[in-house]
């Protein structure tokens, strides 16, 4: 059964790829291989992750249903399963890095614990970064891509890719600390990846933010206190957060009625999904889904 809104595969044109491109964003402006349903500019699920350096224009990026306004030296980071769409406006340009998580898994030994949580959590951070004038970042995207196009040295380009795709996360790790300097690595900080990791097992169980602090071995005034000071929100909040996002990606990327959404989100009664999603969202399932189709 065809999907309404497209999931989009990485599909590198280099041969012997192990799971990394680079492209510019004109290059992809450009493109007109893509099916119409295809389309950058069109909702779209990406299966891998993706940074963006925005190296030149203005214009916006949708993230999760959110539309970003990006400039010169604006960086975007999706992760694998984000909703993303692009707008192409005139004199737009810059550079589009992939990655498979397969290459990324392979290079989390060399990176520090903080930049995987930094920079793809899209549940705890914003996905944008702004790059200040006088950083080097774009050199390494240059670097980066200049590399990767030359097609007359290919010994040890792998390990070439992989230095360079460190230094990047490196840098970008950097850039990020300074804009969430109020998270550092902490028992808090852990406990709150431990109650998300544990929502993304069990959000189809409960929707209750005690089922969640008892399972953490902490009281509920404590998980919220954590919640708090982390994201902002209460667990409650982070929790329902979670879940319409979640219905969401689903809704758009799938012929699922929403009736049969509701039990697989853990809901006795599909009237109660359709109240609660209308309550979050101010739309219905089946209004969300025409309006964004």
């Amino acid at each position: 059964m065809p999907k309404d809104i497209p999931n989009i595969a990485f599909n590198a044109k280099k041969t012997n790829n192990s799971g990394i491109d680079i492209l510019t964003i004109e290059k992809l402006a450009s493109r007109t291989d893509l099916l119409d349903n295809h389309h950058p500019e069109k909702v779209h699920q990406v299966a891998f992750n993706m940074i963006v350096y925005y190296t030149e224009g203005e214009s916006k990026q949708l993230v999760d249903f959110v539309w970003h306004p990006v400039k010169k030296h604006t960086i975007i980071h999706i992760s694998k399963g984000q909703i993303n769409a692009f707008k192409f406006t005139k004199g737009l340009k810059g550079y589009i890095l992939l990655f498979t998580t397969d290459y990324l898994q392979k290079q989390i030994n060399s990176l520090p614990k903080n930049e995987i949580v930094r920079l793809f959590n899209a549940h705890l951070f914003s996905p944008i970064i702004q790059v200040p004038i006088d950083s080097n970042v774009l050199q390494y995207f240059e670097l980066f891509y200049n590399e990767f196009n030359n097609l007359k040295e290919d010994y040890n380009q792998e390990n070439t890719y992989k230095a360079l795709h460190s230094i990047i996360f490196s840098k970008l790790e950097r850039l990020k600390q300074y804009q969430t300097f109020h998270l550092k690595h902490s028992n808090q900080l852990n406990t709150f990846l431990n109650f998300k990791s544990l929502l993304e097992q069990h959000y189809k169980v409960s929707r209750n933010a005690d089922f969640y602090a008892n399972r953490l071995h902490i009281t509920y005034k404590h998980l919220n206190t954590i919640c708090k000071t982390t994201v902002g929100i209460t667990a409650k909040q982070f929790i329902d957060q979670f879940i319409i996002l979640e219905a969401k990606r689903l809704l758009i990327n799938s012929e699922i009625k929403s009736t049969e959404l509701a039990y697989n989100l853990g809901f006795e009664e599909p009237t109660n999904f359709v109240k609660y999603f209308k309550k979050h969202t101010g739309f219905t399932p089946n209004s969300f889904k025409k309006d964004y189709i």
